[in-house]
């Protein structure tokens, strides 16, 4: 299944286009889902460490929480570096996951 256009962003990456969403993971992480924009191939999934998702059950207590958001500067570095590791968005298979830790990728 591709993602839909509604609600997901649009980038492009060493001058191939991609979509991404930012969904809900498991507790204290989020992920990233991506795949190449104009051909259904392989999708892939990134778990990023944030309890974003607690802000609201959790406020105005929320001084303690990783709020991490993710930018398009990351998601670019995260595609770009999933494809180093060996991630063709244009080959069928299951998703590639990995664990984004500060700035690199980690594979799962």
């Amino acid at each position: 299944m591709t993602l839909r256009n509604k609600g997901s962003r649009k980038i492009v990456v060493g001058n191939e286009p991609y979509r991404w969403i930012i969904s809900a993971a498991s507790k204290g992480h989020i992920a990233l889902i991506a795949e190449h924009g104009q051909e259904k191939g392989r999708k892939l999934h990134v778990r990023i460490e944030s309890d974003i998702n607690d802000y609201w059950a959790r406020f105005p207590y929320v001084d303690g929480l990783n709020l991490k958001i993710v930018t398009p500067k990351e998601v670019a570095t995260m595609i770009s570096q999933a494809i180093e590791q060996g991630w063709n968005p244009k080959e069928n298979g299951p998703p590639m996951v990995f664990d984004w830790s500060g700035e690199v990728l980690a594979g799962r």
